[in-house]
């Protein structure tokens, strides 16, 4: 039997610090966390549905640049999936997978009709796909449920009280 040694925290431990590390509100909104990700990131976030991706094994996608963070999802009938593939990419941010990575004249290369630095960030995860994978999806998961406990939580006394 093969056993892996493993070299520092798995992708459960951290997710489960990134999270702790946000200390997020009580009451949380997918809108309200893109707000939080993007003071920490210091850019906007644009999230966009595009059908480039529906049929592909691509969900999602995040591409950086030095003014905004850019998440391309498939679209989905789904609010359920709709989150979860923007959660997932939020978590690639909150972890700055960003700076693992090509270098950009590389990635340039590799796509010359496309700015290499933000090719870089986006091809980045491939080096390291399972764990940087299995983290985001982690934080993914632990993100909507905080989103999904906030809206089950009482919001004031009369709705608990009548």
């Amino acid at each position: 039997m093969d056993q892996q040694t493993t070299i520092g925290p798995g992708p459960e431990q951290v997710a489960a610090e990134a999270f702790q590390a946000l200390r997020l509100p009580t009451h949380l909104t997918l809108d309200g966390l893109i707000a939080i990700v993007a003071a920490r990131r210091r850019r906007r976030i644009e999230v966009e549905a595009t059908n480039i991706l529906n049929g592909t094994s691509v969900c999602g996608l995040w591409l950086s640049t030095e003014s905004r963070e850019i998440i391309l999802h498939a679209i989905s009938d789904s609010l359920i999936h709709r989150q979860q593939f923007i959660l997932h990419e939020l978590g690639h941010m909150i972890l700055r997978h960003d700076e693992l990575g090509l270098s950009s004249q590389y990635a340039g290369s590799l796509f010359p009709n496309l700015d290499g630095e933000m090719v870089s960030r986006a091809l980045a995860r491939s080096s390291f796909v399972d764990d940087m994978e299995a983290a985001a999806e982690t934080l993914a998961d632990l993100l909507a449920a905080a989103i999904r406990d906030s809206a089950l939580e009482p919001k004031s006394f009369e709705q608990v009280f009548g």
